[in-house]
């Protein structure tokens, strides 16, 4: 549905260690890198997931209901994507756990440095 989705930040080099940590849980590699943007994909595919300082030169903020929401292969990734967060500069905004959206939706909440939130989700059954 979505060719890529770009987020803002106003300290690339951070967001930089911050993101590789994190995205490295989901099997997602920096694969693109300048002075502006770092850029995120899966091995052998496209660039999807960008980090960006704002074009317009402006400082970058928070989307007020803007989250991306990472679909992943199991619960454990889940877990090692909000254990990476918190330990590289992001904060929480909800532990690993089921939600009531749908029977075996487990994801966690989390904001990074610049405060742009993010969440990890597994919505197939443990025992799968």
């Amino acid at each position: 549905m979505f060719l890529y989705i770009t987020i803002g930040t106003n300290d690339l080099a951070r967001a930089g260690r911050f993101y590789d940590a994190v995205m490295a849980t989901l099997g997602f590699e920096r694969a693109a890198e300048n002075a502006s943007e770092v850029g995120y994909r899966k091995p052998g595919e496209r660039t999807r997931f960008w980090v960006t300082r704002p074009f317009d030169g402006r400082p970058a903020t928070v989307g007020n209901g803007s989250m991306p929401a990472f679909d992943v292969a199991d619960r454990a990734a889940v877990d090692a994507f909000h254990k990476a967060a918190l330990a590289n500069g992001g904060s929480d905004e909800g532990a690993p756990g089921l939600r009531p959206y749908a029977p075996h939706f487990y994801a966690c909440y989390v904001r990074d440095p610049d405060g742009n939130k993010l969440s990890a989700v597994c919505e197939r059954d443990s025992a799968s």
